[in-house]
């Protein structure tokens, strides 16, 4: 297994890391739409902060040498289910090749964000 660390996306903000290559496969860690410079919370809405969770997810693929593009799986976790249509407006922009996705609403997410997203995705 190799580990996947990239300061183009927020560090851990508990015991876990980025992510994991294991064989062909990259496992991507949930990621908020923190950024990674200041690690504050960035964006109101949940449009700006799953492009910013994007942008983070994005990072950490291509630390670990794979792209969305390479993406086979998804799972998404909203704050909202009401968030729902504006989240998947701005995840189809990003995810054209539509990978499976399971699609949850969470009590509350870590720093109260409104949405999280990890992924695995091929090497």
């Amino acid at each position: 297994m190799k580990l996947i660390n990239t300061t183009s996306a927020p560090a851990a903000i508990g015991p876990y890391s980025q992510g994991f290559v294991a064989g062909s496969f990259l496992f991507t860690s949930g990621q908020i739409p923190l950024d990674p410079e200041t690690g504050e919370v960035s964006g109101q809405t949940v449009g700006e902060q799953a492009e910013r969770a994007i942008a983070n997810l994005k990072a950490v693929l291509e630390a670990g040498g794979s792209s969305l593009a390479k993406v086979v799986k998804t799972t998404c976790f909203l704050a909202d289910m009401g968030d729902f249509a504006v989240f998947n407006e701005v995840y189809a922009k990003h995810f054209p090749g539509k990978p499976a996705r399971s699609c949850v609403a969470v009590k509350q997410l870590p720093r109260s964000v409104l949405c999280e997203i990890e992924a695995v995705a091929e090497v």
